[in-house]
């Protein structure tokens, strides 16, 4: 998935396009924010998840997630990966490009079960206006 708004608002809800990538590869451009999908399903009740990049890739300046390597206690879905390049790349479908590890939680906490991102079935682009329509209702 790309944006195809020039400038992203984050109080509103962003102009999205799927890509696909064909069994040949896809060139990613730098500059160009990307989302994709993990092809795993996970939930981690009582277990903290973590995402990172193989090194590998990360070696040819591929990098999967730009901020949100920690996923919540509770989560249920797939993961959005951001996708970014540093110079011209050529990706495939089906590669390895990251692995997820969990930490375990001790002691008491509130689990991720209900939120904007829960139990997901695709790619997920920024949702960050939720939270702005929910300081307006605070504030009303």
């Amino acid at each position: 998935m790309i944006y195809d708004d020039p400038v992203l608002d984050m109080k509103h809800p962003q102009n999205t396009r799927m890509i696909t990538i064909p069994g040949d590869g896809l060139v990613l451009s730098p500059g160009r924010l990307y989302l994709g999908r993990t092809l795993e399903y996970t939930e981690t009740d009582g277990l903290a998840p973590m995402l990172e990049g193989r090194s590998s890739v990360g070696r040819l300046g591929l990098f999967i997630h730009v901020t949100a390597g920690f996923g919540d206690a509770g989560f249920k879905g797939y993961w959005t990966l951001e996708i970014h390049c540093i110079q011209p790349i050529r990706i495939y479908p089906f590669v390895e490009i990251c692995q997820i590890y969990y930490h375990s939680v001790e002691g008491d906490f509130v689990g991720y079960y209900s939120g904007k991102y829960q139990c997901n079935k695709g790619i997920q682009p920024s949702m960050l206006y939720k939270d702005f329509e929910k300081q307006q209702n605070y504030s009303q």
